[in-house]
């Protein structure tokens, strides 16, 4: 009988290591949760706008990685240990704090509120795509979390005796304040809690996220906390409660406050299970309430996680990669699943959802995209989601011309329907630009060319181009601006795009115009620093001039995040001009390799990005792009919480590494044009839309025969001259073979 168990066993096992592992199971969300990756482990669904995170970035035990000690843009960081609950709305990858809100908190024993003294130690965290768990050391509780698009399910493992979950409103990743909760039932609560002012820019533009939350089991009692806040004076003294926290057990009453919060406790005799649907709105607690209802309502932790995880793989299966390492394959699907994080999902399952400005409800037979972090996100992102995901692009730009419609302006950095306004340049003309010219045209583009030369031409009151008045006139922002230099190369990207699609549209004087103004970099081109300075308003270079400041995010005249070095060659249309400016190819090489050989080049951030692959543009010199850009990909990005070189930025640096181990990056955003470089992989199948695509999958390969440098390349089995390719001939020609020498 052991004999023949063995058999079988050995069967199974054999069987089993023959299954391949799905896209889905090489995720590993941890990879971005420390090095200030501010990416979550917890789940999400795909473009969900639920989110479930553990939140381990308060109190004096997490220092000095503490969420109000320094500025900490994320709920969650590796390194930290002190846990405090599970937030339910969040962001991935950005520079600045908001959401964090709607924690959760499994505990047991006597009743406690006080974060400080309810928080505990965890240990054994797994994260998966759409799962997350982990037990919670003081109160011996297995805590395990899911996610539908618009739903975080818990749940709870709790021991036996008295058990409690506790939902925190007052506590959140900013110090926004504002909530109200009402107790239901013994088996629902509600409430809404404020949130806004990213980055800290506009408080007067909080705004609610409504809450449902719903529990498996009824709880033996209930109640709501609130705290308020110290009082001094005469009729302080008559507060028996003044600062402290009391509880307001079985109440149903409506509760209003900024340190409040709701709790559910059970008694049980032996082991229990707890399971905690909360569904989210940023329209009614009625909508979160149907979002809830619609999404999870009869199902139970597994079947939401089993949906969720069927959806990631199917999200994730449009490209397929043989070859390479198991670590490999883990960068680059993780990598893939953070640029399908954001923008994220704004609307109910009704199609409700607040319009940017007016204070009206919309409504959308289609997705209501939100999040769109555009300076950083205009480079690599969209272009990834026009080549594999265009219906999701699609529907990005009707809402980008939604936003148009209500708020008078194409989005600069949208949150939730509020419009931040944070960092430079005017990116969503680039992505509406870049999205036409791939073949992706079924949305109105009279309007969009409307909304791009707004922003583009009108010199008064112009929220997305500040100092434009002095870019048309002298060719450049003065340094009356901030980060003069940066946002003059930013407007001229926005213009290029726009010429760019003025052509296509047929208006040549259009055209020719916003052409020449894309140039006017050249009046900032310090031939003998072969730099690019800032100019004062009179039109004299600005002195003192250090082209090392500004490194390392440190504020300066002339460049935003970055420094001279690092916005030299920032001109991705005009590279061939840019050259000239130089001296030529070699002066160009020469000064394009310095910024790597001096450690300038800053692979943690946005405006360099694309200079590996600069050498392409120099005859003889490819071979730089190609090692530079594999030994960034091996140094940069690894299978580690550390593994992505800082913020990731809404999917940026994801969207960077996922083409540069394809073998192919859009070298010019504005311009439907990639540059060839090695794949990582033997093999990578893309999936292509047939609704926008005539091909059914573009086939990318790499052939190896010596030392690892490009003798040539195939395009539909057809040799191809040089390491560019236009979007059309790259998704027509089925093929691209890489054949190494």
């Amino acid at each position: 009988m052991k004999q023949f168990s063995l058999f079988i066993l050995l069967i199974f096992c054999g069987t089993s290591s023959l299954v391949a592992q799905e896209p889905v199971d090489y995720v590993n969300p941890f990879i971005g949760t420390s090095n200030y990756g501010a990416t979550f482990p917890g789940p999400i669904a795909p473009r969900g706008m639920a989110s479930i995170s553990p939140f381990n970035v308060a109190g004096p035990q997490n220092l000095p990685l503490e969420k109000d000690s320094q500025w900490l843009s994320n709920p969650y960081v590796n390194e930290n240990t002190f846990l405090t609950g599970f937030s339910h709305v969040n962001l991935s990858g950005v520079g600045c704090p908001d959401l964090g809100v709607l924690l959760l908190m499994p505990t047991t024993g006597e009743l406690e509120t006080n974060h400080l003294n309810y928080g505990s130690t965890y240990k054994n965290e797994v994260a998966k795509a759409g799962y997350y768990s982990t037990e919670i050391d003081k109160y011996k509780v297995k805590a395990e979390f899911t996610a539908s698009t618009r739903v975080g399910v818990s749940k709870f493992h709790f021991p036996k005796g008295q058990a409690n979950v506790l939902l925190n409103l007052g506590l959140g990743l900013t110090n926004e304040e504002g909530a109200m909760v009402q107790v239901v039932s013994s088996t629902e609560i509600e409430g809404m809690r404020s949130v806004g002012s990213f980055c800290y820019n506009s408080p007067e533009a909080a705004y609610p996220v409504y809450f449902v939350a719903q529990f498996s089991k009824p709880a033996d009692n209930f109640g709501v906390w609130k705290k308020p806040a110290t009082y001094e004076g005469v009729e302080a003294q008559w507060m028996g409660y003044n600062g402290k926290t009391h509880l307001m057990e079985k109440s149903t009453k409506m509760v209003v406050g900024d340190s409040i919060g709701s709790y559910f406790t059970y008694n049980f005799d032996k082991a229990e299970t707890v399971e905690v649907k909360i569904g989210v709105s940023y329209v009614s607690i009625a909508n979160a309430r149907e979002n809830l209802e619609k999404e999870t309502s009869n199902k139970t932790f597994e079947d939401v996680y089993k949906e969720t995880y069927n959806a990631w793989n199917e999200t994730l299966s449009r490209i397929r990669v043989e070859g390479g390492s198991e670590d490999d394959k883990t960068v680059f699907y993780t990598a893939l699943y953070h640029t399908q994080i954001h923008p994220n999902t704004l609307n109910d399952v009704n199609g409700d959802y607040p319009e940017i400005k007016t204070g009206n409800i919309g409504n959308t037979d289609g997705t209501r995209y939100t999040v769109f972090s555009l300076w950083d996100t205009y480079r690599n992102v969209h272009q990834l989601l026009s080549l594999v995901y265009p219906q999701q692009q699609n529907n990005m730009i009707h809402s980008m011309l939604d936003m148009y419609d209500e708020n008078g302006w194409l989005p600069k950095w949208e949150l939730n329907s509020t419009e931040t306004f944070t960092m430079v340049g005017d990116p969503a003309s680039i992505v509406i630009a870049d999205t036409y010219l791939k073949g992706i045209r079924d949305f109105d583009v009279d309007k969009a060319y409307e909304a791009m030369l707004k922003s583009a031409d009108q010199l008064e009151n112009n929220p997305l181009r500040p100092g434009l008045k002095d870019y048309i006139e002298k060719g450049f922002v003065t340094t009356d601006h901030g980060g003069s230099v940066s946002t003059t190369q930013e407007y001229n990207a926005a213009d290029n795009a726009i010429a760019i699609l003025a052509n296509a549209l047929g208006k040549k004087d259009d055209y020719k115009r916003f052409k020449n103004r894309s140039l006017s970099y050249r009046k900032l081109f310090d031939k003998n620093l072969r730099l690019l300075r800032p100019r004062l308003q009179n039109g004299e270079w600005y002195e003192p001039f250090d082209p090392d400041a500004g490194a390392n995010f440190t504020e300066n005249v002339g460049f935003i995040e970055g420094n001279a070095w690092q916005y030299a060659f920032m001109i991705p249309h005009d590279i061939n001009g840019l050259k000239k400016l130089m001296g030529g190819n070699k002066a160009f090489t020469d000064q394009l390799q310095k910024i790597f050989d001096t450690d300038q080049f800053d692979m943690a951030n946005e405006p360099d990005i694309a200079y590996p692959y600069l050498f392409n543009y120099v005859k003889g010199e490819e071979w730089r792009s190609q090692q530079m850009v594999e030994k960034l990909v091996r140094k940069h990005f690894k299978n580690t919480p550390d593994g992505i070189p800082g913020n990731d930025d809404t999917g940026t640096m994801s969207a960077w590494v996922v083409y540069s181990m394809m073998g192919f990056y859009p070298i010019a955003p504005g311009e439907p044009v990639y540059t060839i470089t090695k794949p990582l992989f033997d093999k990578i199948t893309i999936q292509l839309d047939s609704k926008y695509y005539k091909n059914s999958e573009l086939v990318i390969e790499k052939e190896t025969n010596g030392n690892g440098r490009i003798d040539h390349i195939l395009i539909g089995g057809k040799k191809h001259k040089g390491y560019f390719i236009n979007h059309d001939e790259l998704v027509n020609g089925k093929t691209l073979k890489v054949i190494l020498k």
